[in-house]
């Protein structure tokens, strides 16, 4: 029951974050084929990578197999400003692996 609490709570936040208003469908992944291999919801990881970058919009998002944590995990390219971020965000775990600024202003 407390995992439906916490998935339940994740889905209003992500909600009142703005998850609607990101670029694009709102639901539209790349790897999708993925999906069922994955403990955390699309949803919630959104959630978390706007929880990361606050203010952010979502402007990409796929689930993907990659070094690191679980295998699997959730990338968005979030931007603030003319900044863009790229946050990986475990799909078993719920984990932030990868939290950085993208692009030639990045250092």
């Amino acid at each position: 029951m407390q995992q439906r609490n916490k998935a339940a709570f994740l889905f209003a936040s992500a909600l009142a974050l703005g998850l609607a208003g990101a670029a694009g469908s709102a639901y539209a992944m790349d790897g999708a084929q993925y999906s069922k291999e994955a403990k955390v919801t699309l949803e919630e990881a959104r959630a978390i990578a706007l929880k990361t970058i606050p203010g952010a919009t979502i402007t990409d998002q796929e689930l993907e197999k990659e070094k690191g944590g679980s295998g699997l995990r959730y990338s968005f390219d979030l931007k603030v400003g003319q900044t863009e971020h790229e946050v990986g965000v475990d799909a078993q775990t719920g984990a932030v692996l990868e939290n950085s600024v993208e692009g030639p202003n990045a250092d």
